[in-house]
């Protein structure tokens, strides 16, 4: 049996993202199992994870926005910018005051460059930041644009505060908390992260490792598993009839009316199966399938089983 979709999993503190995928892979005895992105192993929130043909919808779990609670706390500057590294710097916080930090905050919203640390899983010349960080070398990383929607102080115990922030994808909270101490000119680390949303999928609806484990030995863990398609809710979908799914299937290019202004759009089947990504061609307008999912027989359907009229539909 495969089973494609996404399990919304609320990840402990401690383990990898990797490892909680590996531990997901081993209960459910699933081949294909990923995550849509990662969390580090002092995070805990929604880590989406990813099964069968799932995973072939991962990268737009990259792209979405994501919402976090941070515990930073003021005074102290470690290497990995979190409560994981060395620390490097201790500076009396006593002169900021809630009003210069709420100043500051304010500076932060919106649009701004954010050098990533270099604890992190990017690359310079082929090696991971990490490593190179962990053999003593630094290296100059490219600043990335990043925007914070919503940067909101939910408490303020100072030298602690919590933050909430609503951010777009590449941006990394550890970088905020060590942006913010310099700011500050005391310096910060980011003492606690959860994520709060990544996407559609929220925390209130996430499960525990230990609950899904519970659930997969009793044999009752399918509910959990979201359509793949629930992750690409923000494209325009259309519904297509049975020769111009017999064109995807193939993938041939086939002319759509979708009155949408997207390159890309999801292809329904007239009974509410979830068929591909379809991509527009700007030259000659027609739309090529670049992902199909197929549905032999013996795999589970979590498609969204819905009527469709054949027109362009958004859910």
């Amino acid at each position: 049996m495969t089973i494609d979709g996404i399990l919304n999993i609320d990840k402990p503190l401690g383990p990898t993202s990797f490892q909680v995928v590996a531990k997901v892979k081993r209960l459910t005895g699933l081949r294909r199992v990923g995550h849509g992105g990662a969390l580090d192993p002092l995070a805990t929130g929604v880590l989406p994870v990813c099964l069968g043909q799932g995973t072939r919808v991962a990268e737009f779990l990259m792209l979405a926005s994501k919402t976090y609670r941070a515990q930073i706390e003021l005074g102290i500057t470690t290497d990995t910018y979190d409560a994981a590294g060395k620390v490097l710097q201790r500076i009396n916080p006593s002169e900021v005051s809630h009003q210069r930090l709420e100043q500051v905050l304010a500076q932060f919203r919106g649009w701004l460059e954010q050098t990533p640390p270099m604890y992190s899983a990017l690359r310079h010349q082929g090696q991971r930041l990490y490593k190179l960080a962990r053999a003593g070398l630094e290296v100059a990383r490219r600043p990335r644009r990043v925007h914070l929607s919503r940067l909101e102080l939910v408490d303020c115990q100072l030298p602690l505060f919590t933050i909430e922030v609503d951010c777009s994808k590449g941006t990394y909270i550890r970088s905020l908390a060590h942006d913010l101490g310099q700011a500050l000119g005391c310096g910060a680390y980011l003492k606690n992260l959860v994520r709060l949303r990544c996407g559609t999928f929220d925390l209130r609806d996430a499960t525990s490792l230990a609950s899904f484990e519970k659930l997969v030995c009793q044999g009752e863990w399918l509910p959990l598993v979201h359509p793949m398609d629930t992750v690409l809710s923000p494209l325009k979908a259309v519904v297509v009839g049975q020769a111009e799914q017999q064109d995807i299937e193939q993938g041939r290019l086939l002319a759509l009316e979708t009155n949408a202004d997207e390159e890309i759009c999801r292809a329904y089947s007239q009974d509410g199966r979830f068929l591909a990504l379809l991509r527009v061609q700007k030259e000659s307008g027609l739309w090529h399938p670049y992902k199909v999912f197929a549905r032999p027989a013996e795999r589970v359907n979590l498609t969204k089983q819905a009527k469709f009229d054949n027109k362009p539909l958004d859910f």
